[in-house]
């Protein structure tokens, strides 16, 4: 099973289109499938007031849609955590991997994971980094997120291949995800 998280604003979809895009390259590559959903069709049922997330388990059909009341929550530190074998290409409703990799974060808001000597993703999103000039992410990452994927085509964000190593020389983070947007965090701490 797989997952597609959206986020509702007063019953609207931002961004529904890349949503969609993802859900159906991904159909069509693990279950050759050729026909396309319309998440649209899906969602009559939205809240109309107040922010959700929402979570669209599907396969090769829509197999449950359900709305959570969107928690705010704040990012700073991150605990780096090195795994060459981590694999999260595809976004599967089971994260068993990723939540091994939190259980280690100690007293950090997150972690950053490290592959192959290259930074990819925190456990639930995307990065940037400001290099004084242009915001960098990562050319490996674990999960092409809709978000990211939104602001590479909008030229906000340029790929880069970003190594352990050079972190240091970065004065802003950003993590990115369909609920959280672009969050910039101006005083981000890694923990070795």
């Amino acid at each position: 099973m797989l997952l597609e998280t959206l986020k509702i604003v007063n019953g609207t979809a931002p961004f529904l289109a890349f949503h969609n895009e993802r859900l159906n390259q991904t159909r069509q590559i693990l279950f050759k499938v050729q026909d396309k959903i319309n998440l649209k069709d899906f969602l009559t049922a939205s809240p109309q007031n107040g922010i959700y997330k929402c979570r669209v388990i599907y396969s090769k059909t829509i197999e449950f849609i359900e709305y959570i009341p969107h928690q705010e929550r704040n990012f700073q530190t991150f605990k780096i955590i090195i795994d060459d074998n981590i694999d999260y290409k595809f976004k599967y409703i089971n994260r068993e991997n990723l939540n091994r990799l939190v259980k280690l974060k100690e007293q950090a808001d997150d972690i950053l994971i490290i592959k192959n000597g290259f930074v990819t993703d925190t456990s639930i999103a995307n990065v940037a980094f400001w290099d004084q000039n242009k915001w960098l992410t990562p050319k490996t990452p674990l999960l092409n997120g809709t978000t990211r994927e939104r602001l590479l085509r909008e030229d906000k964000v340029i790929e880069a291949k970003i190594r352990l190593d050079e972190l240091t020389k970065f004065s802003k983070m950003a993590i990115m995800n369909a609920l959280i947007d672009f969050y910039v965090i101006d005083d981000f701490k890694l923990n070795f």
